[in-house]
């Protein structure tokens, strides 16, 4: 049964008394009013699910009431009934934000129907409002370093215009929410916007991913599908590790961004499309074009404004309020009570040196909210979660490693013993050890075979 309130306001009293035994027999909670005047006031105290509101009133009329209800309360469900309507009245409230317009007497099945699509669309509007409020709360890029003070004044500058940013940092930065957050700063925020993990897409379906395809023009292709430009458009694409598209698709690449045109593959008609292209990338692109693996005519395309985003390491200071953050949103999502870090614990958590970044850190903090039973997650628990890394304060290396000729050397000395270490916990398992390091499966196994690293170590 539907309890949601609803005000009728008419000045005929009988009109008033059949709207609310109609309504009232279908469950809703019904109040009823003679005046825009009294209505005002009523909802400034109350305000309804939905008012049914007549036109013709005595003192203030319903399209002046209707006018000033939307200013008092905007998403408020309104529907304009009235007994001798026009088509002048009808369009200048709908231009007001009224629902819809019915005539008096309405039929029970017309005015049943209406309030409840009045209130479905009322109530699908409010959870859109949520939802969008919930995902940019989860995209929120937190820290109050001076690197990411820089970065946030540089996405203010840039979000506003169409210009391409290329986005550089190590895996788990948070390269993505640099670019969410200059879409949602930007006169595109109400398009799309389309992610592509050109990492993650093997090589021979990237490009009918990025350009979509006709029915038939390879084996699979049972019907015409759109790509990822086509479905962005008007919006913002965001090309994530595009380090490692290959040479074939860059060019294609290069031509939309050149033309703002392309084909599907297996089709031959061109198609125009309006986007903003953002790009990231843990690569570095410049040694990539030196070895020919990436075109410099694209790198200059893509790489308008760069922006590196540090890694976790060298922004310390953003651990607590990170921490702090991550906590909060994942307590309210397993709906737990809030619990809080020790200082002790803190102090390890900001002293560590963080390999995977913020994702290793969240994912860190997801993984002590469900474990931790107490309110309060001490430094025991936090050990435990690391393991024997988390005695190495960032930045120092380990004896073993001091004999190298290098930084670079010694940095990798230790990388290569950490990965060992966390492969060994989780039996070697490459899925579950990237999902505890928080990086990608794919950049995992870039790093065992650039670090040598095989099981019989």
């Amino acid at each position: 049964m539907s309890k949601e309130d609803l005000l009728i306001v008419d000045d005929e009293p009988s009109v008033r008394k059949s709207l609310v035994d109609t309504l009232r027999d279908e469950g809703y909670q019904v109040s009823s009013l003679g005046s825009a005047e009294e209505a005002l006031s009523w909802i400034q105290k109350s305000p309804p699910d939905l008012v049914l509101l007549d036109i013709w009133l005595p003192g203030m009329d319903g399209i002046a009431a209707l006018e000033r209800m939307k200013k008092l309360i905007p998403d408020l469900a309104v529907v304009m009934i009235s007994g001798h309507g026009s088509i002048e009245a009808a369009v200048k409230a709908t231009k007001l934000g009224a629902y819809d317009f019915i005539e008096k007497p309405p039929s029970q099945e017309r005015l049943t129907l209406v309030v409840r699509h009045a209130l479905d669309q009322a109530r699908l509007e409010k959870e859109n409002l949520q939802l969008r409020e919930t995902l940019q709360k989860r995209y929120e890029i937190v820290g109050e370093s001076a690197g990411m003070e820089s970065i946030q004044q540089m996405i203010r500058a840039v979000a506003p215009t169409n210009g391409r940013v290329l986005i550089r940092g190590e895996s788990g930065t948070g390269k993505e929410l640099v670019a969410r957050s200059i879409h949602q700063q930007s006169l595109r925020r109400e398009k799309p916007f389309v992610e592509v993990n050109c990492a993650a897409i093997p090589e021979d379906l990237i490009e009918s991913e990025l350009f979509g395809h006709e029915k038939g023009s390879f084996t699979g292709a049972t019907a015409k599908r759109k790509g990822k430009f086509e479905m962005a458009d008007g919006g913002t694409i965001f090309l994530d590790e595009v380090g490692d598209m290959s040479l074939r698709t860059q060019a294609k690449v290069l031509r939309v961004l050149e033309e703002q045109r392309f084909e599907r593959v297996g089709g031959t008609e061109s198609l125009g499309v309006d986007v903003r292209v953002l790009a990231a990338s843990n690569k570095d692109l410049v040694q990539a074009i030196a070895e020919g693996k990436f075109r410099e005519d694209l790198y200059y395309r893509l790489n308008v404004v760069p922006l590196y985003v540090p890694p976790l390491r060298e922004r310390r200071g953003d651990v607590p309020p990170l921490v702090n953050h991550f906590l909060c949103e994942f307590c309210k999502e397993y709906g737990k009570r809030e619990k809080v870090m020790s200082a002790e614990a803190m102090k390890v958590l900001t002293d560590f040196h963080w390999p995977g970044n913020v994702r290793e850190l969240k994912n860190l903090i997801e993984r002590l909210i469900i474990m931790v039973p107490s309110d309060k997650i001490e430094l025991f628990d936090v050990e435990s979660s690391l393991g024997p890394s988390a005695s190495v304060p960032a930045g120092v290396v380990t004896e073993g490693s001091l004999s190298e000729d290098s930084l670079r050397e010694a940095v990798d000395q230790f990388e290569k013993a950490f990965i060992v270490e966390r492969l060994g916990e989780n039996s070697w398992n490459i899925s579950r050890t990237a999902e505890k390091l928080g990086i990608e499966r794919s950049n995992l196994h870039r790093k065992l075979k650039a670090l040598g690293i095989k099981r019989a170590e």
